[in-house]
């Protein structure tokens, strides 16, 4: 049997909350009640509802200051706004925030019943359409990267200031947050903007050829070698190198990087005259740098060369306000390339897009709409399109929230954290050890104890 349409009805009244319950329910809806608006904000984003019915005075947090925080965390999300007569001019100001509709008091209950039936036939669940207008970046950067969130706020205005000057940059986050976006945006808005741009992926070029490719070759240099090769960091002479994943580069690698950034002048493979060169460098990578240099597997003195200027990317779990921004981009251009009509995203399916935890990052999310917009038939991306992964039943939110259900001890909750640590990141060890800020080696001594 389906299961009944989801309503948050928010009204400070509590006979006509009551009311609203007792009808909505013999219409055959599910409802669930908030006092005043903060409440309302706090169940929207602990729980999935299909539509929200809101007065627009009450305590605490008015009906529109809810409306506007409700729509940033679940843009999809419809919601009706009840207000009296006096009061239209709040109700044409709810519009103009995101709001479906307004009624106004006392509520015609028929017409209420009818308004329901067309916000739920209209969109299939509705779709809110994202105005990509509202994506923020920097001032003075042309940038494809979307984001209105206070983290990438406060990123791009760092990499605005940090683009007009020379200085090195090493860039820093988890796999799949945009690195090389941020690189880009960096070279363009420098002044080194007319000049080349080359990306160079470290751990996609094996060791024996990695040197070759960054610095160049002459002829007859090696087997194969029958003509000279101008390597990367010759080609963007006058503009930026990036070097993505450079904390794959091997040792012997680095200590030839470093003395590139030292001298600014390369030395081909075969050859016995350096030739200078003007670039700027901006480095990324996955790895903690510094874990690595204690390792012994990364040059401390490369490293300090390469961060002269830091820019830590957030994983999209810290920025979950960019996640409609992201989706909509994300379906607009993968329905426009399978030659699609979508309208949107039903409030369910952005519901779980927002709750889900993005181990793989902006990577993921991109994958993840590429095969709902590939799947679906209708005109609106549901559940039905969204991989199994994301429709699991959230867990506790905090291991504080853990410990209020249950009574445990420290190894236990050790244990537990590790657990769904490695498993929110896919088994993958070494980023489980970076998360929880432990070693590899200590992960693996507690995995074999527990």
């Amino acid at each position: 049997m389906k299961e009944p349409l989801n309503i948050l009805v928010v009204d400070d009244d509590t006979a006509h909350r009551n009311i609203l319950r007792v009808l909505l329910q013999e219409w055959g809806y599910a409802t669930k009640e908030a006092v005043d608006g903060e409440m309302a904000v706090a169940l929207c984003k602990e729980r999935p509802f299909d539509l929200v019915l809101m007065d627009v005075r009450m305590p605490k947090k008015t009906g529109l200051e809810a409306l506007k925080e409700i729509k940033i965390h679940n843009p999809a999300l419809p919601v009706l706004i009840m207000t009296a007569f006096s009061d239209i001019e709040a109700a044409v100001e709810a519009i103009k925030s995101g709001a479906y509709d307004y009624l106004t008091k006392p509520l015609d209950f028929e017409k209420l019943k009818v308004v329901l039936r067309n916000v739920f036939a209209h969109v299939g669940l509705l779709a809110e359409n994202i105005s990509l207008a509202q994506t923020v970046a920097a001032s003075e950067m042309q940038t494809n990267i979307i984001g209105r969130s206070q983290p990438m706020r406060d990123l791009l205005e760092m990499a605005r200031i940090i683009a007009t000057s020379e200085a090195t940059v090493l860039i820093t986050g988890e796999s799949g947050t945009g690195k090389e976006l941020v690189a880009k945006a960096i070279h363009t808005a420098s002044q080194r903007a007319q000049g080349p741009y080359m990306a160079v992926n470290c751990a996609a070029i094996t060791e024996s050829l990695l040197e070759s490719e960054l610095f160049g070759h002459e002829k007859g240099a090696f087997t194969g070698a029958d003509k000279r090769h101008e390597g990367y960091f010759s080609q963007a002479d006058g503009g930026t190198i990036f070097l993505d994943e450079v904390g794959e580069m091997p040792l012997p690698m680095q200590v030839k990087l470093l003395r590139v950034i030292q001298e600014r002048e390369v030395l081909r493979v075969g050859g016995n005259k350096a030739a200078p060169v003007n670039v700027r460098i901006i480095a990324a990578t996955h790895r903690d740098l510094l874990q690595e240099v204690a390792a012994g597997t990364f040059r401390e003195d490369l490293y300090y060369r390469l961060n002269v200027v830091n820019l830590k990317l957030p994983p999209l779990r810290e920025r979950t306000d960019d996640i409609p921004l992201l989706a909509q981009h994300f379906m607009s251009r993968f329905a426009e390339k399978s030659n699609k009509s979508i309208k949107g995203f039903t409030p369910g399916a952005m519901d779980r897009l927002v709750r889900y935890s993005w181990p793989g990052n902006v990577r993921e999310l991109e994958n993840v709409i590429e095969r709902a917009t590939i799947l679906l038939l209708g005109e609106h991306i549901g559940e039905r399109e969204l991989p199994e992964r994301l429709l699991a039943t959230p867990q506790a939110k905090s291991v504080a929230d853990a410990l209020a259900m249950t009574n445990l001890t420290l190894e236990d909750v050790e244990r537990v954290v590790i657990q769904e640590t490695l498993k929110r990141l896919g088994g993958n060890k070494t980023e489980t050890a970076k998360v929880l800020g432990i070693t590899r080696k200590t992960l693996h001594a507690k995995l074999k104890k527990y």
